[in-house]
């Protein structure tokens, strides 16, 4: 009976089997799409040879493989940098204390204000029209995360979002119409904001600057951005440092709906 005493499981054990799966499941679904999937997976493969041989008491291999993962996770902070900043920004903006989440209810962290219904509608319809005029546009949704840090370089607004004043501000002969929008909950709170652009190599060579600062600021924050090419007119939805696709305008709304909710 000895033999199986390891299969003997306890009530905590099932709730870290679980937890480990889902963290698993977390960061496999966080590198799907990217390079850096098949190095996450040699990294499981060995791991679980590591397992074996300890479990085989293989002492030669297991020390080996051990030392080589106690080496590999400092390496694995530099390889996955970006990763790693996603999957915390992932875990930082859950509604503990997102908009609507517990921390936000306790009046000790932030004064109470007024939170209004972004017009998602309005924004698209803009970017539809300007997209037809060629008219380069880039406009950041502020979610979770605060954009102080980026708001700062342009000029402070407090307009209240409509379709006339996105177009207007983009319109090319207007002071304004270089460099980001900011917007929050409803309000325009500002204008001509300096991104932090994108070094990463992935990214289509036919996407210029606007696109890359778009990325930038959603690898860097929880926010989500729209950009509007000016050489071919097309419309793009950047969130968490990807490229989302959609179909149509309406499933757009739909998905910006879903993701400022």
């Amino acid at each position: 009976m000895e033999l199986f005493d390891f299969l003997e499981f306890k009530i905590i054990d099932i709730i870290d089997i679980v937890l480990v799966a889902f963290l698993m499941y977390s960061l496999y679904k966080l590198l799907k799409g990217t390079v850096a999937i098949n190095i996450f997976l040699g990294i499981v493969i060995i791991y679980f040879i590591y397992l074996i041989t300890e479990a085989l008491n293989m002492r030669v291999l297991s020390n080996i493989f051990g030392k080589f993962i106690g080496v590999g996770f400092f390496a694995l902070i530099v390889v996955f940098q970006q990763e790693i900043r996603k999957f915390l920004l992932m875990v930082g903006s859950t509604n503990i204390g997102g908009k609507s989440g517990v921390l936000k209810r306790l009046k000790i962290l932030k004064p109470k204000t007024i939170q209004l219904e972004t017009d998602v509608e309005a924004i698209v319809r803009a970017c539809e029209k300007m997209s037809k005029t060629y008219t380069g546009a880039i406009i950041v949704l502020e979610r979770n995360s605060p954009l102080d840090f980026v708001k700062n370089t342009g000029d402070s607004m407090n307009i209240e979002v409509t379709q006339p004043i996105i177009e207007s501000i983009f319109f090319k002969n207007s002071p304004l119409h270089d460099g980001a929008v900011i917007i929050e909950d409803n309000q325009i709170t500002a204008t001509r904001v300096i991104l932090p652009v994108s070094n990463e190599r992935s990214i289509p060579l036919r996407f210029g600057l606007r696109h890359r600062a778009a990325v930038g600021i959603s690898e860097k924050t929880d926010a989500v951005a729209l950009v509007v090419s000016e050489e071919t007119g097309q419309l793009s939805y950047i969130k968490n440092g990807e490229f989302v696709l959609f179909e149509d305008n309406e499933e757009l709304i739909e998905m910006l709906k879903k993701d400022l909710a």
